[in-house]
This record gives structure tokens, C-alpha cells and sequence, in this order.
């Protein structure tokens, strides 16, 4: 079983930055961040796989950094440029069954934390 804990949402204005942590009960080859919006559909903000290589939705591209410290078991998404458009609750994934480009594709994911709340204004 795997357990992921969010942490670093929080308030803040346009063009601000805030960083999530997500700590995870291991090593997990597949990890990613999503959000979901009141009222919209959860999206896929950032992904990484096991070898270090990443995607991004459009919208966060040159503006969100998603890394991992495997020492830590920790995975983080760095947010900077921070638009009111990117409010959201926000959460962390991971899956140990896939590795690799797989990971940079994947939607369905075993395991979520609980979520932490963005609130950028304007």
C-alpha cells in the first residue's frame, strides 16, 4: 500500500510562487501532479518516470517544475508565474506498476493523496 502526502498549497497573488511536496511510503517509478478546478474536470499538470524525464500540460510549461528525491521519497512541483487561472486543489499520483515513457502518458493512477488547496488572486 502506498501512502502520499501533499503539502505547500496555500494563497497567494498573481506572479507568486508557492512549492508542493508530495512524500511518498517509497520509491515509485511513475508520479505525477494533477488538478481539478470547482467545476471542471481534473487535469494532468506534470508527470515524471523513473528516469527522471517529465511532460507538462500546455498551460504550465516554462512556469512548473516537477522533480523527485528518491533519498526522500519525495516528489515536488515547483510553481512560479503563479495566474489565477491555476486556483485549483491539487493533487499528487503515483503507480509502480509502469515504468518509463509509460509514466509520461498515464492517466489512471493506483494511488492519490489527499489534496492541497492553490488559491492565486488577482
Amino acid at each position: 500500500q502506498v501512502q502520499l502526502v501533499e503539502s505547500g498549497g496555500g494563497s497567494v497573488q498573481a506572479g507568486g510562487s508557492l512549492r508542493l511536496s508530495c512524500a511518498a511510503s517509497g520509491v515509485i517509478s511513475c508520479m505525477g501532479w494533477f488538478r481539478q478546478a470547482p467545476g471542471k474536470e481534473r487535469e494532468g499538470v506534470a508527470r515524471i518516470d523513473d528516469n527522471g524525464k517529465t511532460r507538462y500540460t500546455d498551460s504550465v510549461k516554462g512556469r512548473f517544475t516537477i522533480s523527485k528525491d528518491n533519498a526522500k521519497n519525495t516528489l515536488y512541483l515547483q510553481m512560479n508565474s503563479l495566474k489565477p487561472e491555476d486556483t485549483a486543489m491539487y493533487f499528487c499520483a503515483a503507480d509502480p506498476r509502469w515504468h518509463g515513457s509509460t509514466c509520461l502518458v498515464l492517466q489512471q493512477y493506483n494511488y492519490w493523496g489527499q489534496g492541497t488547496q492553490v488559491t492565486v488572486s488577482s
